[in-house]
């Protein structure tokens, strides 16, 4: 095993896992505020983005890997985000419908 390939002590996924639990708390109780709708949603969507990407990272390893990999992972989430969003506007025209009521 190649010595840069090293996954971290335990104290530092106990400090990745303290932070990924307070951005849960945090996107827990933004709900219980009253947040215009909008804000609340680009706010959870970036939480949910950090989170995502420390659990990568971390959890995932693959912060330990060669840059090619990752090069290789963006655009493919990039690509299935584009995809997603061919949906959304078919699911705004069921939404005005009524559809989900």
């Amino acid at each position: 095993m190649n010595e840069s390939h090293a996954t971290g002590s335990l104290k530092v996924m106990y400090v990745i896992w303290t932070w990924l639990l307070i951005i849960t708390i945090g996107e827990v109780l933004l709900a219980y505020f009253k947040v215009p709708v909008t804000i609340m949603l680009v706010v959870l969507m970036g939480m949910s983005l950090v989170k995502a990407v420390m659990i990568m990272s971390w959890f995932m390893h693959l912060r330990f890997e060669r840059r090619s990999l990752v090069l290789t992972l963006i655009p493919a989430m990039v690509i299935c985000i584009l995809l997603m969003s061919v949906f959304f506007p078919d699911s705004a025209r069921l939404g005005s419908l009524g559809v989900f009521r």
